[in-house]
């Protein structure tokens, strides 16, 4: 089960990158309704797998491999988590618009460029996570 876990784990981890990376190269200060469209299949194709990750995750912290105590105590843990959940949180604002724009008749669509700085600000937050988790698997924060 362990395996099984980490495995599902890591690859919902490739899924949240690669959507993530397609929403920050697919979006620009305007985009046409059908890139919007497609924005809004990647989004949700980047919340289902952020909503994966999270669950896989906890599992992880506190059913699966490890005592839940290695990860609690840990620093590094609590500064990967806290990324985590901000990049989560950031994510909010491009869905919202993503979504609110479905039904617009405007061509080009403006994006604001709250939205693209979100985008860009996840990816580098995505970009620190794996660095922490290399940190944690070598015993640092403990």
């Amino acid at each position: 089960m362990d395996v099984l876990i980490r495995y599902l784990h890591l690859l919902a981890v490739i899924v949240l990158a690669g959507t993530l990376i397609i929403e920050n190269i697919a979006v620009g200060k305007e985009i046409t309704r059908e890139d919007l469209r497609n924005l809004r299949k990647v989004d949700a194709a980047y919340g289902l797998s952020l909503g994966f990750v999270a669950v896989l995750g906890i599992s992880l912290w506190l059913w699966v491999g490890k005592p839940s105590a290695f990860y609690t105590t840990n620093p590094v843990f609590h500064a990967k988590l806290t990324l985590f959940v901000i990049l989560g949180l950031l994510s909010i604002y491009p869905t919202v618009f993503f979504m609110r724009q479905r039904k617009t008749e405007a061509e080009p669509i403006m994006v604001p460029v709250g939205v693209i700085r979100a985008l860009r600000i996840e990816l580098a937050l995505l970009a620190l996570i794996p660095m922490l988790a290399f940190l944690m698997a070598r015993g640092i924060g403990n």
